[in-house]
């Protein structure tokens, strides 16, 4: 029998055996108490963010697997400048630092579509700039064009 593949989003360290994780779960025959301490032991770090777990169910054994996923980079930002939310509206609610930005760069390399880390930088000042988010002051379309001309390692 092929293993089953049950993909959750959960907040970091507080997934909860409720309804939606037990219809979820039900069915792939594992014991649901199992799963949930799991999911919050590997998941704590994200702890006030939404993460993508990934449970992968041998139902012949019902034994499991999981896999973390990366949180969203919006919420990585916001929890790094401690805001509950970004704006859509034209607002700055938020400056980050040009250091940060390439501190949560480097844990989405790989998962991005950005082939260096300058690209991931870029992509991060993109979101930066939908969420109300000034970079070094500035706001983010304008700080785009002095990436390329910063040393990033």
């Amino acid at each position: 029998m092929a293993k089953m593949i049950i993909n959750l989003m959960v907040e970091g360290g507080k997934a909860v055996a409720g309804p939606t994780m037990g219809s979820a779960l039900g069915p792939a025959g594992v014991p649901v108490g199992q799963v949930i301490g799991k999911v919050n032991e590997v998941t704590k770090e994200f702890a006030g963010m939404k993460v993508p777990v990934k449970v992968i169910v041998d139902p012949a054994t019902k034994s499991f697997e999981l896999e973390v996923g990366s949180p969203p980079v919006s919420a990585l930002i916001k929890k790094e400048l401690k805001l509950e939310k970004g704006t859509g509206d034209g607002s700055i609610v938020g400056d980050i630092s040009f250091d940060t930005l390439v501190k949560i760069a480097k844990e989405r390399q790989g998962k991005s579509f950005g082939k260096t880390l300058k690209d991931v930088v870029k992509e991060i000042v993109g979101t930066c700039s939908s969420m109300g988010i000034s970079v070094e002051g500035k706001k983010a379309n304008e700080f785009m064009s002095e990436i390329d001309g910063k040393d990033i390692a």
